[in-house]
């Protein structure tokens, strides 16, 4: 197997960045599941989250920027004890900014977060949801037992609340496949899932994100457990997809760590390499001029192969 960079190479193609109009925040590693697609390892036990200070920091960077968007990520990032914090001061910024809450849905319905969906909407949050399915089955073996259910019931609470509906209130869903396979045609994924959710359950919601797993953290170990690893990774480079790369989300968006350490992008963050490459000394975020990034060249590896495979997969899904 080539190596990714030769693969580029091969196609007569660089990555490199452009000027970044999105920070990614990672807030943590907590979560209330602990789904078998997930890079992050993420669960109940993690302890890796975001302070009040990294928050304060981070806003005072912001601050000086004209970064639209901020996507909130994780482990599930409303579980951090001070997430309405964090919205709160982002919202609060001289100028206004696109805030997004990368969300697995069962959260809203824990009693410790009371009134979470109210804020997220009040907020005008968008936000982006895991649903691997539209069928309980996939759902439970994906994220646990019981998963589907909830999911259901805190999608008809968004609805409720006018997610999905009304067009200040933006709801998208998320798609990875269960096992090592490549996600099918989007386009097609999401009038299957329109259909089904809502002649059962009467759901409505704006797009759907198909997205392939990445070789990483918890996926890896269940690839590698059931001898699927080698074959998974054939199977992404052997549907390398040039056309994608213009589209990586690596190259508009800069994304952060809990501790505000900074990264070409999730993936390589879990993977510990920072930004701009392995012989590269992390940075933090308030210590970069984001102006200064444009053409600069972002870090790779094999697990690239899993956002440019097929029709690519990206923090928006498809690429091409």
């Amino acid at each position: 197997m080539l190596s990714f960079d030769a693969s580029l190479n091969a196609n007569g193609l660089e990555l490199r960045r452009e000027t970044p109009d999105i920070l990614q925040i990672n807030v943590g590693k907590l979560c209330n599941l602990t789904c078998s697609h997930c890079h992050v390892n993420a669960g109940p036990a993690r302890k890796e989250i975001i302070t009040r200070e990294t928050i304060d920091r981070v806003i005072d960077w912001l601050e000086g920027t004209e970064i639209h968007t901020i996507d909130l990520t994780g482990g599930a990032p409303e579980m951090i004890p001070d997430f309405r914090y964090l919205v709160t001061r982002l919202r609060e910024l001289s100028v206004p900014r696109h805030i997004i809450d990368r969300c697995n849905l069962t959260i809203l319905l824990s009693p410790e977060h009371d009134g979470l969906a109210e804020f997220l909407r009040d907020h005008q949050i968008e936000i982006i949801a895991s649903m691997p399915c539209y069928t309980p089955e996939n759902v439970n073996e994906q994220r646990g037992d019981g998963v589907f259910d909830d999911s259901i019931q805190a999608l008809q609470l968004l609805n409720k609340l006018g997610y999905g509906r009304e067009t200040h209130l933006p709801l998208h869903l998320v798609y990875n496949p269960n096992g090592a396979k490549l996600p099918p045609h989007q386009a097609d994924l999401e009038a299957d899932y329109k259909r089904e959710l809502r002649s059962h359950f009467g759901i409505e919601f704006n797009s759907l994100f198909a997205l392939a797993n990445l070789p990483i953290a918890r996926f890896a170990s269940y690839l590698k457990n059931n001898g699927l690893y080698e074959d998974y990774m054939t199977l992404l480079a052997t549907a390398f997809n040039p056309a994608t790369v213009d589209g990586l989300m690596c190259r508009r968006t800069i994304n952060i760590s809990w501790q505000g350490e900074v990264h070409d992008c999730d993936f390589n963050q879990m993977l510990g390499l920072p930004l701009g490459g392995a012989n590269q000394k992390p940075r933090y975020l308030w210590d970069i001029d984001h102006e200064q990034l444009s053409g600069q060249p972002i870090a790779t590896g094999s697990h690239c192969y899993g956002c440019t495979a097929g029709c690519g997969s990206s923090c928006s899904g498809a690429i091409t």
